[in-house]
């Protein structure tokens, strides 16, 4: 299986200069292709691919940001004539050149922004903008979130995220999301779902800092559609993971009598690259129908001796009463590249309705 990195390819450079031959004045398909096939092009990693390519690409294009601008917008245009790398992560470069060499020129930046987002997404790319011009963006982003364009409008609150993963971070959101709020109330009922997970996505950043915010808002939208009310459940995932007693109130998840015996560790020693296995009964005693939300944790075991906590969902779904269910589970202890597993003493524990019921140890050898 080939790398993520390795959409930057000789097919996909040769594509694109065939494209910039007709766009850019004057483009040097030869030159191009060969100052991005540098020595080191190899070595490089997905987000170094990237930004080398916007910067050769900058040497063939105008100093003015202005007229640089027009040339992506062209170039965009062509690429959809050509059915060409419609929301390919390969084209961020494109948002990647704006907040590179467009910081400067918030006018045509903006524009720029707006243009590109609705090729490829520019989620990343406006954060430089939120940080330096902040009393400006949080008021186009909420312009934004009504938007006839479903992407623009998924920028608005995907742009904004406290904790958008690999991105920029924007500490003022994390210590305030105020600002955010009126762009999620716009979007709460969006038609697209794309924009609907964006606006969960939002709120369980928002969570993870003051959940005090996101109970309010489960509150308020509750029950107003379904759709809302799949973005709430989504948007708490975070806090139903840390069994946050309001949440688990909210949803009516009551474990006092649900119970879990027989519980097992089928393998108390693993060995990487297997898997961890082990089972239970659960077991609703209540008199009527109850959800059961099911979840286990893996306690890992890290580099200075203390153990990690790391929540997984099973299930969640109604148990009749006096039902009874064997639950199975495996955990596989694969190598990959963002994870490293360390020897010794693990823990992996039993979760009903945010609480911890029962926990079991084993060793890891790696």
């Amino acid at each position: 299986m080939s790398a993520l990195k390795d959409i930057y390819s000789p097919r996909f450079y040769d594509k694109l200069s065939d494209v910039f031959v007709k766009t850019i004045p004057s483009f040097d398909k030869k030159n191009f292709v060969s100052k991005i096939f540098t020595d080191d092009f190899n070595q490089m990693e997905l987000k170094e691919r990237m930004r080398h390519t916007t910067k050769v690409l900058h040497q063939f294009m105008p100093e003015d940001f202005e007229k640089a601008v027009k040339i992506i917008e062209k170039t965009i245009d062509e690429l959809r004539r050509n059915n060409i790398g419609e929301d390919s992560l390969a084209f961020i470069f494109f948002p990647d050149y704006i907040e590179i060499y467009g910081l400067e020129d918030y006018e045509n930046s903006v524009k720029a922004i707006e243009f590109t987002t609705q090729f490829i997404t520019c989620e990343f790319g406006i954060r430089p903008f939120i940080l330096k011009y902040f009393d400006k963006m949080m008021p186009q982003m909420l312009a934004w979130s009504k938007h006839e364009n479903h992407k623009v409008r998924r920028l608005a609150t995907e742009g904004c995220r406290p904790r958008l993963p690999w991105a920029m971070g924007l500490p003022d959101l994390k210590k305030n999301p105020e600002k955010i709020l009126p762009i999620l109330e716009n979007l709460k009922n969006d038609p697209s779902d794309f924009v609907r997970r964006s606006v969960a996505n939002n709120l369980n950043d928002i969570a993870k800092d003051h959940p005090e915010i996101v109970l309010k808002l489960a509150q308020s939208w509750k029950n107003l559609s379904k759709e809302t009310d799949a973005i709430i459940k989504h948007g708490c995932r975070t806090l139903l993971k840390q069994g946050h007693p309001e949440i688990l109130s909210h949803y009516g998840l009551d474990s006092r009598e649900i119970e879990v015996t027989n519980f097992k560790i089928d393998t108390p020693e693993v060995t990487v690259p297997d898997a961890l296995q082990f089972s239970f009964d659960v077991k609703n005693k209540y008199e009527v129908p109850k959800i059961v939300r099911l979840e286990y944790a893996i306690y890992y075991n890290k580099a200075n001796g203390l153990l990690s906590k790391k929540v997984f969902k099973i299930s969640e779904r109604i148990y009749q009463p006096k039902q009874k269910d064997l639950v199975i589970k495996r955990q596989s202890f694969k190598l990959i590249t963002t994870k490293k597993f360390y020897s010794g003493l693990h823990k992996v524990s039993v979760i009903v309705n945010g609480e911890e019921k029962i926990i079991g140890e084993f060793q890891l050898i790696t």
